[in-house]
């Protein structure tokens, strides 16, 4: 049992095999945080955790208790204005101005399981891997407003899984001016705050700062998660490393506007909160109507870092990620942009996914440019109908040919996206998010469809829909390329203007379950720009994501590695893409380009036609190489060990091992080689100390506790391609580590 309730002392413990979280209905019913962290008994009553002391100069809740003061107590879900001067989960405004609310509890029920959220990804339970979900009912008597805190407990994955629910049975409207996912008061501020930031091409960098007085925060408002700042983040003790210390981490299954803030209060309270950005944001909810909140992940450990990302790694594998990819091996692919770019023909195209099919690539995907007038990015996004001057005989045609071969197809669609010049901007300009009598502001020249509209997400539903019927495809790379501005919807009323981004989201998301409802065996991958909506929203649908357009395999370590720690592998799209690199100029290997994409879902952007022999022979031997070993390298549990964002940020290694302990792959990459270097040592994690294993198919045999406990000695690193041999910058080594029988 997962959910333990003490009627008398209405206090609710909430279980998974490691960790507790514990909270109490207090006075006036109101909510209070008791305890979340590593396990304690379940007990009737926490006195102890419970206790608080009057706090001079503090507003009490009312005159007979005077030490019942909300700015002092931690809580569950907080409002505005009734004296925590912190800030709230969530404000209501209602018909006369007033934004105050004074929720209460009321009753509470229990559920076995867990069900999807209807018209929100969200987790589940499909395998009755004992999930129990708590839902506490909370009513407000003067608005006539109920507030559902919803509580799921997945023991095995140590997660909790937060949402709320509004439900107006009043008889006026009134106004979300926010609705957080998910609060936890934590009693001190103890933490490191860690977040994964950046900007296009250099996303998800991880940065590791000290709470303190105030708040932090990161966010978006660019109507994606972006690749600014994504919605994941941990709070870590400051002595908490790869593998011991107490961590918390908290990821949203949202893709737009989204808040991360943590707020130390003037008692040394850190107070998190995680949702829907309320910046820009409200919500007109009628009589007879509900607003449900995005779900927001909370998993803890007490075992570091490495802990925290394997158990949110099975955790998405079990309960987010669509079950027909969950543990699918990703196919091997070869996309054309960086080959072809909008200059390509049937024949050329065809060049390419011949020459893949003799290197055992096993899927040929086209990119931009197959569809309308597609001769630059100026044009034809909204008319999803074939380039007959560079298809002559049609996409259908060309897919057949390439299913001909063998290889599986895939085609690229910017869904959410209008060009002004095509057919459908002059059909629909209204179509257009804009505001009205303003300059609609271009972005890669071009602007965003109002998918808030329910007759725009009809009509790519029956486009997107036709172009996979007649093309039998495998896999869509969905891609979204621009911010959003101007951010009002002509099909909406003035005082429903505030809810555009969030329905512009809900659109996305029902376009989404609408295709691969239809088409469950399509593989679809989301892009935006490379990883800016790379968040737990996206791979609901699509279970992967291009992790970046920086396809440098020396900036992709640093992407991948922060990746790492709030996703798996197997969401990571990872490509070896031709040098000089287009991102930066830099040069590296092909061994090393492919060691770096191997942690991910392979493939390669490049024109695999102008190769010289030399490299496709090596190109066949990498992918040969990558499906003897995918299911480890995509499933398997990910070990960092030595990471480029700590110390001289110079070396960085990392590895997967099988579940059985029986097989694992290391790579260690080193940016800049050293004169005269120090010797080194590659030290593993995750074997079996007690088996021997053989490193690269060697005679030497080595203990698990040896390769873990003391190393392996390494030899200077050479680059053995120069014509004169010299210690080589941008290296890797890989070490592919198996059991002795």
């Amino acid at each position: 049992m997962a959910i333990h309730i003490d009627e008398t002392n209405q206090v609710f413990h909430l279980q998974t095999d490691h960790t507790s979280y514990v909270f109490q209905v207090l006075a006036h019913g109101v909510l209070g945080q008791l305890y979340y962290g590593k396990q304690i008994h379940v007990r009737p009553s926490y006195a102890n955790l419970a206790r608080r002391e009057l706090k001079n100069s503090m507003p009490a809740y009312d005159l007979t208790e005077p030490d019942f003061q909300l700015d002092a107590i931690k809580q569950e879900y907080a409002a505005t204005g009734t004296g925590d001067f912190r800030r709230p989960a969530y404000q209501v405004t209602q018909a006369d101005g007033s934004r105050l609310t004074d929720f209460r509890y009321d009753h509470y029920e229990v559920v076995q399981g867990k069900q999807r959220l209807t018209g929100l990804p969200s987790t589940f339970d499909d395998t009755d891997d004992g999930a129990e979900t708590l839902i506490v009912h909370l009513t407000d008597d003067l608005t006539q407003l109920d507030l559902e805190l919803n509580y799921t407990v997945f023991p095995h994955q140590d997660v909790i899984v937060r949402s709320a629910n509004f439900k107006n049975h009043g008889v006026t409207s009134v106004t979300l001016n926010a609705a957080l996912s998910a609060q936890v008061d934590l009693p001190d501020d103890r933490y490191d705050l860690v977040q994964f930031s950046g900007s296009w091409s250099r996303e998800r960098h991880m940065i590791r700062t000290p709470l303190r007085s105030g708040i932090q925060l990161i966010d978006s408002v660019r109507g994606s998660s972006s690749p600014q700042q994504n919605p994941f983040m941990m709070l870590a003790r400051p002595d908490t490393t790869e593998d011991a210390g107490g961590v918390f981490g908290f990821n949203l299954v949202y893709s737009g506007n989204f808040l991360d803030q943590v707020e130390v209060d003037q008692y040394a309270t850190s107070r998190v909160l995680v949702g829907i950005n309320p910046a820009d944001f409200g919500w007109h909810l009628r009589p007879g109507a509900t607003f449900q909140t995005p779900e927001c992940v909370l998993s803890y450990t007490t075992d570091g870092f490495n802990q925290l990302s394997q158990q949110l790694a099975d955790f998405y594998a079990q309960h987010l990620v669509n079950a027909n990819f969950a543990k699918r091996e990703r196919p091997i692919l070869v996309n054309n942009w960086e080959a072809t770019y909008f200059d390509f023909d049937d024949q050329k195209l065809l060049g390419i996914a011949k020459k893949a099919k003799d290197l055992g690539i096993e899927m040929f995907v086209l990119d931009d440019g197959w569809f309308g007038h597609r001769d630059d990015d100026h044009t034809s996004l909204g008319d999803w109908v074939t380039d007959p001057h560079k298809l002559p005989k049609g996409i259908g045609h060309f897919a057949d040919q390439v299913h001909d071969l063998g290889l599986q197809f895939g085609l690229w669609f910017e869904p959410e996206m209008l060009s002004l010049d095509s057919q459908m901007y002059r059909t629909h300009p209204e179509w257009l998010l804009h505001t009205p009598q303003r300059r609609a502001t271009p972005g890669r020249n071009q602007f965003v469809l109002d998918f808030s509209r329910q007759i725009v997400v009809d009509n790519l539903f029956e486009q997107m829909s036709k172009v996979i019927d007649e093309t039998h495809l495998d896999y869509i790379k969905w891609d979204m390329n621009r911010y959003m501005t101007e951010v009002f919807s002509t099909g909406l009323p003035v005082d429903q203007q505030l809810e555009v981004s969030h329905r512009y989201i809900l659109g996305v998301y029902q376009l989404y379950e609408r295709l691969t409802s239809r088409y469950p065996d399509v593989l679809f991958e989301s892009c935006a720009s490379g990883g800016g909506r790379f968040d737990l929203g996206m791979m609901y649908y699509a279970p992967q994501a291009w992790t970046s357009d920086d396809t440098d395999a020396i900036e992709r370590l640093k992407i991948q590695l922060g990746t790492s720690y709030g996703y798996p592998q197997s969401m990571m799209g990872a490509h070896v893409s031709a040098v000089p690199n287009e991102q930066t100029g830099r040069i590296t290997s092909l061994a090393t380009r492919a060691n770096v994409a191997y942690f991910g879902a392979f493939g390669y952007e490049l024109d695999i036609t102008k190769m010289p022999e030399e490299e496709a022979e090596i190109v066949k031997e990498q992918v040969a190489f990558y499906k003897q070993h995918r299911s480890l390298y995509q499933f398997g549990k990910l070990y960092r060990i030595d990471s480029l964002f700590e110390g001289d940020g110079n070396v960085m290694s990392w590895m997967v091992v099988d579940d059985k302990q029986d097989h694992a792959i290391a790579c260690r990459y080193q940016l800049l080689s050293r004169p005269n270097a120090p010797y080194l040592r590659q030290y593993f994690k995750g074997l079996d100390p007690d088996k021997q294993y053989r490193i690269n198919g060697g005679d030497a045999t080595y203990y698990g506790d040896e390769l873990m406990n003391a190393g392996l000695f390494l030899t200077k690193v050479f680059d053995e391609t120069a014509a004169v041999k010299q210690l080589a910058d941008f290296s890797s080594q890989r070490f592919v580590i198996d059991a002795v029988e």
